[in-house]
C-alpha cells in the first residue's frame, strides 16, 4: 500500500496554525450563536470536508447558511439557501482584517450574528477586531495540514463505527484546534474542575458531565513541538497510564495524564492507518478496562457484513 500521508513539520506549520485557529474561532462562534445547544458543546464544532473545514448547514429563520474554509482555492465561502453567496480570500492577513470582512460579507446576505468577539482557550485573548499580530498564511502548509486531516478523519470514522454506546461525531474543535472523537461509558462523571484559559468552568463541566474515553489529533505547541495524536479518559483511573498500548512508539505523559503518539511515527509507518487504529483501540481498551466499562454492552462487531 502506498503511503500518501503528508509530512508535517511543526516549525513550518505553527505560524499558519496560530492565525487559522483564530479565523476558525470566529466562524465557530457564529455557529455557536445560531445553533441550539447540544450536549458537550457539540453544536460549536466544525467538520472536515473534501476541501477544508465546514460548519455544515446552519438554520437561520426561514433560511439556512453555511461557512466553508476552502484550503484548495484558499477562500472562505458563505452560501445561503436563498441563493446568495459571498467569499473572502485567505492569504497572509490579520485576524482583524478577516473578522471585519467576514461580517461585512455576511451583512450583504442579510445575516446578522453577534458573537463574543474574543478567543476562548487561548491566553492572551486579544479581541478579534484588534488582533494585528496574527497574520500568517502559508498555502502549502495549510494544504498539507488539510490532507492530513482527511486521512485522520477517515481512520477516526472507522474507529467510531465499532462502538454501539454513545459516541460523538468526528469533529473539529476550534478552541484547541484539534480533531476528536469521544466514547461514553453511559455513567455520570465527578464534577470537572474546569480551569481552561478564557473558558467558563460551567462549559467544561457540562462537556465532561459523563465518563469519557477520548482521542484526537493536535498540531502541537511550543511546549510540545510535534503534531501528535492523544488519548485520555475522564475520570482517570490511577492505573490508566500503566496499561500496555500500541504501537511501541506511543507513550504516556504523567504531566498531561494522556497517551501520545507523534504524527511522524504514523507517517513513517509501513501502514499508517493500521498504526493509528492500534493506538485508538489500545488506548480505549486501557480506559475501558481500568474504568470498568461494560464493554459487552457498548461495543459492536460488524465484520460479518464484510464476508
Amino acid at each position: 500500500m502506498k503511503n500518501n500521508w503528508p509530512k508535517l513539520d511543526y516549525t513550518q506549520l505553527k505560524d499558519t496554525v496560530a492565525t487559522v485557529q483564530l479565523w476558525t474561532q470566529i466562524v465557530g462562534k457564529i455557529r455557536l450563536k445560531t445553533m441550539p445547544w447540544l450536549n458537550h458543546s457539540w453544536h460549536v464544532t466544525l467538520y472536515v470536508s473534501p476541501r477544508g473545514l465546514t460548519t455544515r448547514n446552519i438554520p437561520y429563520g426561514d433560511r439556512s447558511f453555511q461557512l466553508d474554509f476552502d484550503f484548495i482555492a484558499h477562500q472562505l465561502l458563505i452560501t445561503c439557501s436563498s441563493g446568495g453567496s459571498q467569499s473572502l480570500d485567505l492569504y497572509p492577513r490579520t485576524v482583524a482584517s478577516f473578522y471585519k470582512e467576514l461580517f461585512e460579507k455576511m451583512a450583504l446576505l442579510d445575516i446578522e450574528v453577534e458573537i463574543y468577539a474574543k478567543p476562548n482557550e487561548l491566553d492572551p485573548a486579544i479581541p478579534f477586531a484588534e488582533d494585528e499580530i496574527h497574520k500568517s498564511y502559508d498555502k502549502q502548509q495549510i494544504e498539507l495540514f488539510h490532507k492530513a486531516l482527511l486521512h485522520i478523519d477517515g481512520v477516526f470514522t472507522y474507529f467510531r463505527a465499532k462502538f454501539s454506546g454513545k459516541c460523538s461525531p468526528v469533529h473539529f474543535f476550534w478552541g484547541a484546534f484539534d480533531l476528536a472523537v469521544t466514547r461514553f461509558s453511559g455513567r455520570k462523571a465527578p464534577l470537572h474542575p474546569g480551569g481552561a484559559p478564557n473558558m467558563p468552568d460551567a462549559v467544561m463541566q457540562e462537556a465532561y458531565s459523563h465518563e469519557v474515553s477520548s482521542a484526537g489529533f493536535w498540531p502541537g505547541s511550543e511546549q510540545f513541538p510535534h503534531p501528535a495524536f492523544y488519548a485520555y479518559c475522564y475520570p482517570t483511573p490511577a492505573d490508566f497510564g500503566q496499561q500496555p498500548v500500541k504501537p511501541t512508539e506511543a507513550f504516556y505523559s504523567t504531566d498531561m495524564g494522556e497517551f501520545f503518539l507523534k504524527y511522524e511515527d504514523v507517517h513513517n509507518a509501513a501502514d499508517p492507518e493500521k498504526t493509528l487504529t492500534e493506538f485508538l483501540e489500545s488506548t480505549y481498551i486501557a480506559a475501558a478496562n481500568t474504568g470498568k466499562w461494560d464493554r459487552d454492552a457498548l461495543e459492536c462487531d460488524f465484520s460479518w457484513l464484510e464476508k
